[in-house]
């Protein structure tokens, strides 16, 4: 599909690969980030060409329903909606002051719920579109766990079988769908998001947001950035030695 001239939505727009593809495709489209944090917003709208924010927390039920409200009136030619906005955890259910359940709630609303509902809401303007797509932000963990990060991979688990039933529903309403699913499939990235975990030794952000372009080109609608190119092929070869080997040094 095209890249540019579209009308972009970005949660969490405002820091880490969600920043980085503001930046990319700010150039030639319009571009709307969202997210918590209205100063980090701000700066970024401040720096970048043709970038609007929106403040919204996108697990906060209200807040969803008035960003909708102002893309329709704003933004009637939104046309591509990046679910970006993630939560991680860091901690093992061994931990017995690990509060398991509480951050695992947590992770799902943010990794998952929140994007079937902000779907939802969006997809009836996305199919008035000529051409449309939906990018969830999903992980390497959704293969396969890491024992430090056990809500996590389970929210993005569940984020990747969503996409795929997305995908496959709106490919049966049409062989060739207006609204295109896409999941972008990172490894580790170099973001204060995943410091606690050795990020620094992970992939840019810069190049999460150029694979996302290319693959946005190609049609490619399962993007396996940087390592989880080989990883996949082990998890398809070996499920068991893809869940050794990303647990391997944890």
């Amino acid at each position: 599909m095209k890249t540019s001239n579209n009308t972009i939505l970005i949660t969490g727009g405002g820091s880490g690969i969600g920043l980085e593809m503001a930046k990319l495709f700010s150039a030639d489209n319009t571009v709307i980030i969202t997210g918590r944090t209205a100063d980090k917003l701000h700066k970024a709208v401040k720096e970048l060409p043709n970038v609007k924010s929106i403040t919204a927390d996108i697990n906060n039920a209200e807040d969803v329903q008035n960003l909708v409200e102002k893309l329709h009136a704003d933004h009637p030619d939104l046309n591509i909606v990046i679910n970006n906005a993630g939560l991680a955890h860091y901690f093992r259910l061994t931990d017995p002051n690990a509060n398991a359940f509480e951050k695992a709630g947590e992770e799902i609303m943010t990794n998952y719920l929140s994007i079937v509902r902000l779907t939802e809401k969006l997809l009836p303007l996305l199919q008035k579109q000529q051409e449309a797509a939906f990018v969830n932000v999903s992980s390497i963990a959704a293969f396969s766990p890491g024992v430090v990060l056990p809500g996590y991979a389970v929210s993005k688990a569940a984020l990747h079988s969503y996409s795929q039933v997305l995908r496959i529903s709106l490919e049966k309403l049409d062989k060739q769908p207006v609204v295109k699913v896409f999941e972008l499939m990172p490894p580790l990235v170099n973001t204060s998001f995943s410091k606690d975990i050795g990020g620094e030794n992970g992939i840019s952000p810069q190049d999460v947001a150029l694979e996302l372009k290319k693959a946005l080109e190609n049609d490619t609608y399962e993007i396996h950035v940087g390592a989880t190119a080989e990883f996949y092929k082990l998890y398809l070869s070996s499920p068991e030695a893809a869940l050794q080997a990303i647990n391997a040094t944890k």
